[in-house]
């Protein structure tokens, strides 16, 4: 028997629950002694028995869950291929997500107090392949097209879950702060602001490009994640995606949607409106969610990249709308009240 280190570095990892996908993959094969992963290095050190484990199947293990390990510089024809996809789809996706938002203006015209069911639906519908830009980065962390279908459909209706209950919630809340205050253009731009900033660290941390940024992770202690990375690992992780979603507060749409829920002045009309719309949004970003998780491992670490790059465009335009709606309110509170528009 001999016993052989390796440290390996994997390209790929983007969040910290990664660790637990490729230790659990990695601990189910015969002959692994110990292994060890950093989200933080985007490394793996494994120990194992040579006569028992093949060093081969390691690696056939890591790239089975969607990783890249990097052993060799990969060759120019390889380095083409990954271009060549990285580009289809962000055709594809970037496409899909652009033409949602020129729907936008259209959209948000139709937003008015007291709107009935079917129209927050299709509002929500249509703002929904805005949303992919947006959340489709999320909705991609946690897809893992090596879990069996049902394990993938549990997790996208736990991910609906979560983002149907994070808005009825916040809904509700902004009915009743609606009752005692008035939502001012400076803390609608405040949101936005504070939103982009999120998007722009999340969508950096994606690509991989700042190593520094993986070190700004919030985890639970490494012990206490060993003991939750079992098979329902990545549904509860859906849910939390989904109950994190309704804070991005900075989105034009929801951020429409949460004004009318203050403006109903009444957190059960809040929460109803919040509802119905949240629903609609999830047809075509769940329908997202469920075409990556037909792709194969190398398709689907472009489009991690993709989601990346969508995410940090629309945390710059979501910057940029917040410093604008931050300006014109400043400039309304400046002008002397004989000249202020009438609202």
């Amino acid at each position: 028997m001999t016993i052989i280190n390796r440290h390996l570095t994997v390209e790929g990892m983007h969040c910290a629950g990664c660790e637990d996908t490729i230790r659990q993959a990695l601990a189910d094969l015969t002959g692994v002694i110990t292994v060890e992963v950093s989200y933080t290095r985007a490394a793996v050190d494994v120990q194992f028995d040579d006569q028992l484990a093949d060093e081969a199947a390691l690696y056939q293990a890591i790239r089975a869950k969607g990783y890249g390990v990097a052993l060799t510089p990969p060759a120019a024809n390889g380095k083409l291929k990954g271009l060549l996809i990285f580009l289809l789809l962000l055709l594809l996706v970037g496409g899909v997500t652009f033409w949602g938002k020129s729907l936008m203006p259209g959209v948000m015209q139709q937003i008015t107090p007291h709107m009935d069911q079917a129209v927050l639906l299709a509002i929500g519908f249509l703002t929904g392949f805005h949303c992919i830009g947006m959340c489709g980065g999320f909705v991609v962390g946690y897809t893992d097209p090596a879990k069996p279908k049902t394990r993938q459909l549990l997790a996208h209706l736990s991910y609906a879950f979560g983002k149907t209950l994070s808005y009825s919630a916040l809904g509700a809340g902004f009915g009743l702060l609606g009752a005692t205050i008035a939502i001012t253009p400076q803390i609608r731009g405040g949101l936005a602001l504070a939103a982009s900033v999120f998007l722009l660290l999340y969508g950096l941390k994606m690509l991989n490009f700042f190593a520094v940024l993986r070190r700004f992770t919030l985890r639970m202690p490494k012990a206490v994640n060993r003991q939750l990375a079992d098979e329902m690992r990545k549904p509860r992780s859906a849910l939390r995606t989904g109950l994190l979603t309704g804070l991005l507060l900075g989105c034009g749409p929801l951020q429409a949607m949460y004004v009318m829920a203050a403006g109903s002045g009444d957190p059960v009309q809040g929460a109803l409106i919040l509802f119905w719309f949240g629903l609609g949004t999830l047809a075509p970003l769940l329908g997202f969610g469920f075409f990556a998780s037909l792709l194969s491992p190398v398709f689907m670490r472009q489009l991690v990249k993709v989601s990346a790059i969508l995410v940090i465009a629309m945390g710059v335009m979501m910057a940029q709308r917040g410093l604008k709606i931050v300006q014109a309110g400043q400039m309304s509170a400046a002008m002397p009240s004989h000249t202020q528009p009438v609202q």
